[in-house]
């Protein structure tokens, strides 16, 4: 046709796989996201010595490259021109799916701005998990992830106090007392479910209000991570 014009996609550019990976037992891990690492030309991973047990377990031997919080700013570039060349990278964090709080979601916005082929391989991520197991309603919810440590901090918890569907945060070890407290302090009626260690050897659940887990606090272990799930604003009066 005459005056045409036909756009081709460059068949040169690379893919990038988001690769869900466990969150604690390494049998989590569906098989096409095996697949995908075996066949990925390198790996970009949060942590190489987490990702190493993993693909050691496996028996995958794949390069991987470093990409934190630290090295975002400068590894970005680097991946991005690896893929622009043909390359297939597969995307991992430390445990669960890319992108949540993570700073994977960074290389997924710039792979999305390059023109990049972006596949997600889907599996488990430690919000589900503990919202499933929360026994709190699922049908809404809202996802905060990490507190601010500062700044912020205080104005979010309040604004919390009128949410009327399940919020669901991540808390550290180093933190978990202290986000009780507050808890406690603003919403002292509602109820909580406490996940440690999901789907790990020492895997825990903590179910009550703050001022009940907290007094049960002395005689648990806080080492791990935590993933916090906290009922609506009016839940409580919706089962009365």
């Amino acid at each position: 046709m005459v005056g045409a014009v036909i756009i081709l996609k460059n068949m040169t550019t690379g893919i990038l796989y988001i690769v869900s990976t466990p969150i604690g037992n390494l049998k989590d891990i569906t098989i096409r996201a095996l697949d995908t690492l075996k066949e990925a030309d390198f790996i970009v991973c949060e942590d190489t010595r987490v990702t190493s047990v993993l693909l050691s377990h496996y028996e995958i031997d794949k390069k991987l490259v470093s990409f934190n919080a630290q090295s975002e700013f400068t590894k970005t570039g680097y991946v991005i021109e690896r893929l622009n060349t043909g390359e297939k990278a597969a995307l991992v964090s430390d445990a669960g799916t890319p992108g949540i709080s993570d700073p994977g979601v960074r290389l997924i916005a710039a792979a999305i701005k390059e023109g990049i082929e972006v596949v997600p391989i889907p599996g488990v991520t430690a919000l589900v998990t503990a919202l499933t197991l929360s026994g709190l309603p699922t049908d809404s919810f809202v996802f905060e992830g990490f507190l601010p440590q500062k700044k912020g901090r205080q104005k979010l918890l309040k604004t919390l106090t009128e949410e009327k569907r399940t919020v669901i945060l991540y808390e550290s070890t180093y933190r978990i007392e202290k986000l009780l407290n507050e808890l406690l302090e603003y919403m002292p009626e509602r109820q909580l479910a406490v996940c440690r260690e999901l789907t790990k050897k020492f895997e825990e659940v903590w179910r009550g209000s703050a001022k009940d887990i907290l007094e049960q606090l002395p005689n648990k272990t806080t080492k791990g991570e935590f993933v916090v799930v906290i009922s609506p604003a009016d839940w409580q009066i919706k089962n009365t």
